[in-house]
């Protein structure tokens, strides 16, 4: 971990070593307390989406962590003879979470669940729990074209951040306009003057498109994981679905599974206060269970290959 911080209470930003590169993250609260909540942010989002969930850990006793993953954000970008790929990302949630005083709770959305299933896997004991946010090992490919299709829409970027705003808005109907902060946060000006996405262009062909060949993997992984587990997914959510949510509890049926009726894919956005009470209360279930939040015996020793080999 690189750059801790000094104060013991509020937020700060820091910088965290990954695997081979420094991440940009985020502490909110103080760094004494006895438990931490990792945030791992979805494909194209930032640290930033858990800024509001955050803030209600922290108030409950918690610290919370946030991170941008490698390409995305603040976080180092890989060099350009060096592609991206699944491994990488489960390695550097690997060395976050192990440098860590005590096993963290992650609470992982899309991307960062699927990394998550594969890290804990790998590394048995890794995190205390896990909360997945709208993903499952197998998701629906409709969902995925239609969440590709909007990152790749715009290969020129946007003239301005109101016309950002205005396809933001169209992708994402019912939301609030997002204001100049919030979209100066997942935005850069470059020096022609167009704004473009946060994150590095290559992540698209060289780690999202072929997501599904890693599919039996991932479910490999999730047999493996024997910490408390939790799925929460959107009720409009077009990634996740009955089908796949079934799937997924056979594969872990220690596994909880909690809907929120009204929030699509971008759940903690959509219904950040249902969301977030969810939560908070499978959080005070796992303190009941005592400092590791397992179970006797609910862990199991075994490694096996992490997903994504």
């Amino acid at each position: 971990m690189v750059s801790p911080p000094s104060p013991a209470t509020g937020s700060h930003e820091l910088r965290l070593s990954g695997a081979g590169l420094e991440l940009a993250a985020t502490c909110h609260g103080a760094c004494d307390a006895p438990a931490t909540v990792l945030f791992a942010h979805g494909f194209g989002q930032t640290r930033r989406a858990w800024t509001a969930s955050a803030a209600r850990v922290v108030a409950q006793g918690y610290r919370a962590l946030a991170y941008d993953a490698r390409g995305h954000g603040g976080s180092d970008r890989n060099p350009a003879d060096q592609a991206y790929t699944a491994q990488q990302f489960i390695d550097d949630l690997i060395v976050v979470a192990g440098e860590l005083p005590q096993p963290p709770v992650l609470v992982a959305a899309s991307m960062g669940g699927l990394f998550g299933l594969s890290a804990e896997a790998r590394w048995p004991g890794l995190f205390r729990a896990m909360v997945l946010v709208d993903i499952t090992p197998r998701w629906e490919p409709e969902g995925m074209q239609r969440i590709l299709g909007f990152i790749t829409a715009f290969p020129d970027g946007f003239a301005s951040l109101d016309a950002a705003a205005d396809a933001i808005g169209a992708y994402l109907p019912g939301r609030a306009r997002k204001s100049e902060a919030a979209l100066r946060e997942v935005l850069r000006q470059q020096p022609d003057g167009r704004w473009h996405w946060h994150w590095d262009r290559r992540l698209v062909d060289e780690l999202a498109r072929d997501g599904e060949r890693h599919q039996e993997d991932l479910a490999n992984a999730a047999r493996a994981v024997r910490c408390p587990l939790m799925l929460l997914s959107g009720g409009r959510s077009d990634l996740v679905s009955d089908d796949t949510v079934t799937e997924f509890l056979g594969l872990a049926p220690h596994a909880r599974h909690v809907r929120i009726a009204g929030a699509t894919h971008m759940l903690a956005g959509d219904d950040n206060d249902r969301f977030t009470a969810t939560l908070l209360d499978y959080l005070g279930e796992l303190d009941g269970m005592g400092p590791t939040g397992r179970r006797a015996a609910s862990c199991d020793p075994a490694s096996v290959n992490g997903a994504f080999p």
